[in-house]
């Protein structure tokens, strides 16, 4: 049995199945002077080596557009909620 270790937790790692891999994009922020303000760093997965209908079947990204919160926020303006 496989094991794949993300932080402190080990999770079984399923049969027929296999790791996503991932990778560490860096970033150094700066003052208007020039000088170093931090470094940055993201850890991404490599979402082009999944296989639709194999290793996911449906993906959801929920997305909310600026007029949608404006009209809610008038509303409860409005009622005075």
């Amino acid at each position: 049995m496989a094991c794949y270790g993300l932080g402190r937790d080990l999770v079984p790692l399923l049969l027929n199945r296999k790791i996503i891999g991932c990778k560490w994009i860096f970033k150094i922020k700066r003052n208007p002077d020039g000088t170093i303000d931090r470094h940055k760093a993201l850890l991404v997965v490599k979402g082009c080596s999944q296989v639709p209908g194999y290793d996911f079947k449906e993906t959801f990204s929920p997305v909310v557009k600026l007029t949608t919160i404006r009209v809610i926020l008038s509303i409860v303006i409005s009622r005075k909620w």
